[in-house]
């Protein structure tokens, strides 16, 4: 695999294969049509602290902490990606988040632990396989790889 934060993948069992032992969100795209629905989605999937916020702020601020989570590796799976933040009207805030989950998974790569005090993650975002996420990646030319 590439050192990409975004893989796509074609099944969720491909997932709990390749990342044994990793903690795995998992965020239904047809529960996650809009960025509200999402937050909800992401906030359970990832059993964010009741004080977190429904913003994308507060989603950057989240995935920033972690500390709730002992495993190390972290992964986002989002399952129906064709359906993902389908019903918002701008493209605009679906990059946002995309650019949220890049800068943090880049974040946490570099991070110090001695210098934080906080225990080290790493972080990586998986679509399930489709024509439009494929498309959306490729348009913003970010990189991604398959996992197989």
């Amino acid at each position: 695999m590439k050192n990409t934060h975004f893989l796509i993948a074609k099944e969720e069992s491909d997932i709990r294969k390749t990342f044994l032992g990793a903690f795995i969100a998992h965020i239904d795209g047809q529960k996650a049509m809009s960025i509200k629905d999402f937050h909800d989605q992401i906030g359970v999937a990832m059993n964010f602290p009741d004080y977190s916020g429904k913003n994308l702020d507060a989603l950057d601020e989240m995935l920033n902490d972690l500390e709730w989570i002992k495993e190390q590796k972290v992964i986002i799976y989002i399952d129906h990606s064709s359906d993902w933040l389908s019903k918002e009207k701008s493209e605009e805030k679906i990059l946002s988040v995309i650019d949220i989950f890049d800068a943090t998974a880049e974040d946490w790569k570099w991070m110090d632990e001695e210098e934080e005090g906080v225990a080290k993650k790493e972080l990586q975002i998986v679509f399930k396989d489709s024509t439009r996420i494929r498309a959306l990646l490729e348009e913003q030319e970010i990189p991604f790889d398959t996992i197989d």
